[in-house]
């Protein structure tokens, strides 16, 4: 997660000569989520041994879909974004021009719906409207209310079936996996709003971690998770590797320090989780 650096509050962000656009426009996409998000679906499509040209299609869907919802995100949160200084978000500062970005979502939707169109009509289906549709539905208001987490919850824990229905001769993913996907999630989105909270509570965003606070939410995390580390060891048919059970003992002293430990150690131990849910994930099976 990039270091914010924060102007004085309740003063726009003051207009400066930006970086170049391609740079501009991928940190306004969120550059560093997006890419791993399509990290991550393109080794499950390796996993899932589809065809190179599937696998290629249905992770450029992907791609194209997280680089819709990073930019959409900031356009909604345009004036939210201004309001409290934010000095790392390009369409904040005026370093990127709003009529770009718009251009550049409209260029990505299009050609997400097309790849995930050529990736086949199932797959495209449950990618418009369970994975980067739902993200969608984050962004255009469900952020703000209780049910800020159940877009990632949909988001993740579909990803898996968004890949595996590329190939016509495969079905939804496995439960145990789309349990998994929805509890690392849920847990992601715990982490990620923790060190906004105090700036969305100024700018009325009211989602479910600014309701439980920062303590309960890096415990729920904790729990979540190891949840879903539990889920990718045990969920796939026949015994367990040994690796596996060695990155599970390590989760688990990891999620002893987020509840145990102080300053940013909590925080950094689950993100450390959430990368090993990652590896399980993709390994798993």
């Amino acid at each position: 997660m990039p270091v914010t650096t924060r102007a004085v509050p309740g003063r726009r962000a003051t207009s400066r000569p930006g970086p170049p656009s391609v740079p501009a426009l991928l940190t306004a996409a969120h550059g560093g989520p997006a890419l791993a998000v399509t990290a991550v679906a393109g080794l499950l499509a390796l996993r899932a041994g589809l065809h190179p040209l599937d696998a290629v299609t249905v992770t450029a869907a992907v791609f194209t879909g997280q680089l819709t919802i990073g930019w959409g995100n900031d356009l909604l949160d345009l004036r939210r974004d201004r309001a409290v200084g934010r000095t790392d978000k390009p369409l904040a500062t005026g370093a990127l021009p709003v009529g770009r970005v718009v251009r550049a979502l409209l260029v990505a939707a299009l050609a997400c719906l097309v790849l995930s169109a050529l990736a086949g009509w199932r797959s495209a289906l449950v990618n418009a409207t369970l994975a980067t549709g739902a993200a969608h539905a984050y962004n255009l208001g469900l952020k703000t209310t209780v049910w800020s987490w159940a877009p990632y919850a949909c988001a993740f824990g579909t990803l898996p079936s968004v890949v595996n229905l590329a190939d016509p001769a495969q079905g939804w993913a496995p439960l145990w996996m789309t349990g998994a996907g929805a509890a690392l999630g849920v847990g992601a989105h715990l982490l990620d709003t923790l060190p906004d909270l105090a700036d969305d509570q100024r700018t009325g965003v009211r989602g479910l971690p600014h309701r439980i606070g920062e303590r309960r939410s890096r415990v729920l995390a904790a729990v979540l998770l190891p949840a879903a580390s539990l889920l990718a060891v045990l969920g796939p048919s026949g015994p367990p590797p040994a690796w596996a059970w060695a990155v599970l003992a390590l989760v688990t002293v990891l999620a002893l320090l987020t509840l145990a430990a102080r300053g940013r150690t909590p925080f950094r131990a689950a993100v450390a989780i959430a990368l090993l849910d990652v590896v399980l994930l993709v390994a798993a099976g």
